[in-house]
């Protein structure tokens, strides 16, 4: 028996608090995303913070094909894009930006896209109720940077969720990330060559694949002069390293 159960009046600290990962953001929306999401998020939409235990993200779109995971699809063009170009597997988006999940429901309907969901909220909770080797790829394309030194522990990719995000890929599942902020970047490659179970192909960094459509922020970096980082890994029971 514990010093705690011996006494019921000591008080028993409760669970450190999650660092989060994102800015919470809603933003002005235009009539079009708020008819869109009025109408849409019924149907395509998921909470992540209602969802009560275990989640077979497949379960999401009520077919069995490959998921793939987009963590943080800003306006959604990207993953319309790549969804219309792959309507073998089924895309779940998610983000916290409420016009960015309004407008992809919105360019989802517009192009027949059955093969979309959207969800709110914390991605890697929603990452938490997945089952191991559920998804065949998860995308984290240009996730907050986190520049200052200080708030590094905020960035998505570090060596705890790397290992969440990679045990819920299935055997030869893609985790591919891209950033143009060069100090990330090289965060990014040193902390997924670390993981024991990914692997790299290109041994650094990746030229840039024909299927990551160009967005809007990335060519406002490239218009910048800052160059775009793609790193691609891949999960193995054993890897070839």
């Amino acid at each position: 028996m514990t010093s705690t159960d011996q006494n019921p009046a000591v008080p028993v600290a409760p669970p450190a608090a999650r660092i989060r990962t994102f800015h919470p953001r809603r933003g002005r929306m235009s009539g079009r995303q708020t008819d869109a999401l009025d109408r849409l998020w019924p149907a395509y939409g998921i909470d992540i913070a209602g969802l009560d235990g275990p989640v077979d993200p497949a379960g999401f779109f009520g077919r069995d094909a490959p998921v793939v995971l987009e963590i943080g699809s800003g306006m959604g063009d990207a993953t319309a894009a790549m969804a219309a170009a792959d309507p073998g597997r089924d895309y779940l988006a998610v983000e916290v930006h409420t016009p960015g999940i309004a407008n992809l429901l919105d360019l989802a309907q517009r192009h027949g896209l059955r093969n979309v969901r959207v969800a709110r909220g914390d991605a890697l909770d929603l990452v938490r109720a997945m089952p191991e080797g559920s998804l065949d790829a998860v995308h984290v394309f240009f996730p907050d940077p986190w520049p200052k030194a200080r708030h590094h522990k905020r960035r998505i990719i570090q060596p705890e969720h790397v290992a969440l995000l990679r045990s819920r890929l299935a055997g030869g599942g893609t985790l591919h990330c891209a950033t143009d902020w060069a100090e990330y970047a090289e965060s990014m490659r040193l902390t997924l060559t670390a993981d024991p179970e990914l692997y790299d192909v290109h041994d650094g960094y990746a030229p840039r694949p024909a299927h990551r459509p160009v967005t809007k922020f990335e060519r406002r970096a490239l218009t910048a002069g800052r160059p775009v980082f793609d790193l691609i890994h891949h999960r193995s029971s054993v890897s070839p390293r």
